[in-house]
């Protein structure tokens, strides 16, 4: 199905099932322990063995020697497989750092063997008898000392603008300049990278935990440098990814080589330090925002740089994007420039860019709100847009920004806010902030199969994945909503290679788009039965489980037959992308205690208000928000990779050193979302929020935290240290 012209009204629009508040469909398989994860995976009768790997324990150089005859010998080993035993392999499309092969160093932990043995701790014993006699290298790991010779990324759009940023600047009447910066962040999800391989002959076997299907089996395939026809990748429960899990990694790679070595199924999971230092991150950011404005608070000029750092041929955090589209203004500049650093691999974590970008950005807009004299959320009204700001001819498909701040202000009691320092109870300085919320809607082509049974009963195939966030349950309402049932009568079947390739889970795409395909499949699916029943598919109504078409009504399950039918399709997108900006928009109010005496911050309560297009189902949209909102406190107030900066790693490599919010730390949130449609997004008229509840809500923090004390911190996190010498004394 080609998606090329705004939607009219479809068969979703009737909302029986479709955003309705229905519970997950897998929620009881979660519960009760009878969702199979990756590393879970299990046959009584197969003779599993274990993997463990081992790391490289310096950061930049190369492997002089590997001595693996004491783990050989050791109790239980099956097998060692090495990375220069399996030489160099081609890298993989999404990839920038090597995954295993060859003797070439590129960053700390990263995997130079497997040891293969019949139980777990036998492997992982054996491993610390392997011996690695290395030629190190002179690393760069710190981002402020290579700021000097970061450079103009070669893809990309690094660079934009428009009019005249500098002169309008130096003309405007107020003006406001600052630098913020933005720390490593681990995905720190709980199930940890995890997969279990199986040959059968040059056949290779599966079981892992990916959120994009066909890019890891493509990428898997170029790294073994087998058919990819010959793989089968199979991930339907995944216990969370933030983005770690979009691209292949390392425990998918060491498991196909064991398994292979050990002539045995092998199961590989990272531990946790490897899921720090092995696998990706969100790179550190250091950022330079400028604003010229009018004294009536209008801005004229606005600029946005960012650096940050990553392996060679790598890419930068995109920190200034939502820049170049949040606010109006008609002189801008933004610029992106990235370092070589010799740390482990940079990449997508939970809205990358934005968050990072937003965390600067939005305090600079409250900063710049103090400067002239006017509420936060009075300055961001007054600088909306309905247009691309940097390209004035191409309008949003819809925008309602001043929407979600007002409706915030409303409920949050915004006027109650007083001046800096000013509301005290006891011992606790109380604040509130506020931040816009912003993130593109992003389009893959999205593939599903349908299947409609004899007994009237839909199934549905896509290669799509659950990360947690509600795709079963979505996709159920979807096919339910098309065929004219009720969502008992669907099954959803993902992640499996061998169905139809959907968008994935990433970038907030995974719902619109994968519900999209769903749909397209559908379509099919109607004109095959309308075909079988010699109805006219363009007036034929599915409805409580029948199909009528005039007088005439037959129950759905008649028209299947003993065969059943099958409707397949994949749905494309034309250029509305291009014709207007499609984007998500929102606002987090946050109410925050900061303790007088020892500078402890706590959060009291949050508020997200998204516009976000149709929300699909209230309760997994909502239970995204709460979750992205937390993702936000932990990077305003906790989570901060510690790199050595001697030795080129992450100190903090695991959940006890790594501080992420505990349910202590969230006391209150709430989630209002703006009933909206968005008929060029996609037949859905949705968007998505599981990024979207993430921007923005660090620097709502912040800004609380400044309103309680007075003390402005601009470098993530906000710990303690930075405010105990600037709070006013306890009496």
């Amino acid at each position: 199905m080609q998606f090329d012209r705004p939607a009219t009204t479809n068969p979703i629009d009737r909302l029986k099932v479709v955003g309705q508040p229905i519970r997950r469909i897998d929620g009881q398989l979660k519960t009760t322990g009878r969702a199979m994860y990756a590393y879970e995976w299990h046959d009584t009768n197969t003779p599993y063995a274990y993997g463990y790997p081992v790391g490289a324990a310096i950061a930049k150089g190369r492997i002089k020697s590997i001595d693996i005859s004491a783990a050989e010998k050791a109790p239980g080993v099956l097998a060692v497989v090495t990375a220069p035993e399996v030489g160099e392999r081609k890298k993989g499309k999404f990839n920038t750092a090597k995954l295993f092969g060859g003797d070439q160093v590129q960053h700390y932990h990263q995997a130079i063997a497997v040891v293969v043995a019949e139980t777990f701790e036998q492997a992982r014993a054996a491993a610390t008898l392997i011996s690695v006699d290395y030629a190190e290298e002179k690393g760069s790991f710190d981002l402020r000392q290579a700021m000097d010779t970061a450079v103009k990324p070669a893809s990309g759009d690094p660079d934009s603008g428009a009019g005249d940023f500098d002169t309008a600047f130096k003309a405007a009447p107020v003006t406001f300049e600052e630098s913020y910066s933005t720390p490593d962040q681990s995905h720190a999800m709980m199930e940890p990278h995890a997969s279990i391989a199986v040959w059968e002959g040059d056949e290779l076997t599966l079981w892992t935990s990916s959120q994009m299907i066909d890019w890891w089996r493509s990428d898997l395939a170029t790294t073994l440098d087998v058919d990819k026809e010959k793989i089968h990748l199979m991930s339907p429960f995944i216990g969370g990814g933030f983005g770690g899990k979009l691209f292949l990694r390392a425990d998918a790679v060491l498991a196909a080589f064991a398994a292979k070595a050990a002539k045995r199924p092998v199961k590989v999971a990272l531990p946790r330090p490897f899921m720090m230092n092995n696998t990706t991150h969100r790179p550190a950011t250091i950022q330079r925002v400028r604003i010229g404005a009018q004294r009536d608070g209008k801005i004229t000029a606005i600029a946005h740089e960012s650096w940050s750092g990553d392996q060679p041929g790598g890419q930068p955090e995109a920190a200034v994007m939502q820049t170049r589209l949040l606010y109006a203004g008609e002189n801008r500049m933004t610029a992106m420039r990235l370092a070589t650093l010799d740390l482990p691999e940079g990449n997508a974590m939970r809205a990358p860019g934005e968050a990072p970008g937003l965390m600067a950005l939005e305090i600079a807009m409250d900063e710049m709100a103090e400067k002239i004299g006017i509420d936060p959320v009075e300055f961001r009204i007054i600088n909306d847009t309905q247009v691309d700001p940097e390209k004035t001819e191409r309008p949003f498909s819809y925008r309602n920004l001043i929407g979600c701040l007002k409706t915030g202000a409303d409920h949050f009691n915004w006027s109650a806010r007083g001046r800096p320092g000013s509301r005290r109870e006891g011992n606790w300085l109380i604040g509130m902030g506020v931040a816009a919320a912003f993130r593109n809607n992003i389009h893959f082509p999205s593939g599903a199969r349908v299947r409609l049974n004899a007994e009237g009963v839909v199934t549905v195939e896509t290669d799509m994945t659950d990360i947690g966030t509600g795709s079963y349950t979505i996709i159920a309402q979807t096919a339910a909503e098309m065929m004219g049932l009720t969502i008992d009568k669907v099954a959803v079947q993902l992640g499996d290679s061998r169905f139809p390739v959907s968008a994935g889970s990433g970038g907030q795409f995974g719902a619109n788009c994968s519900t999209a395909g769903v749909y397209a499949a559908c379509v099919k699916l109607r004109e095959a039965v309308s075909q079988k029943l010699g109805f006219n598919s363009a007036d034929v109504i599915f409805e409580n489980g029948e199909v009528r078409s005039g007088n005439r009504a037959v129950p759905l399950a008649e028209a299947a037959g003993s065969k059943g039918l099958v409707g397949e399709d994949t749905i494309q997108w034309g250029n509305l992308t291009e014709t207007h900006q499609q984007s998500t928009f929102g606002a987090h109010f946050v109410e925050v205690g900061v303790d007088v005496a020892t500078g402890e911050s706590r959060i009291r309560r949050m508020l997200a208000v998204c516009a976000a297009g149709r929300i699909l189902n209230p309760v997994t949209a909502r239970s995204q928000v709460l979750g992205a909102m937390t993702m936000g406190a932990g990077g305003a107030l906790s989570e901060e990779l510690a790199v050595d900066t001697r030795r080129g790693f992450f100190v903090n490599h695991d959940l006890a050193g790594y501080e992420v919010p505990v349910h202590a730390d969230i006391p209150h949130q709430e989630v209002i979302f703006m009933d909206e449609t968005d008929p060029m997004s996609s037949p859905m008229k949705a968007k998505g929020v599981g990024e979207l509840g993430l921007c923005g809500v660090s620097a709502a923090i912040a800004n609380a935290i400044y309103n309680a004390t007075g003390i402005r911190v601009r470098h993530y996190p906000i710990t303690l240290d930075k405010l105990i010498g600037g709070l006013p004394d306890v009496a």
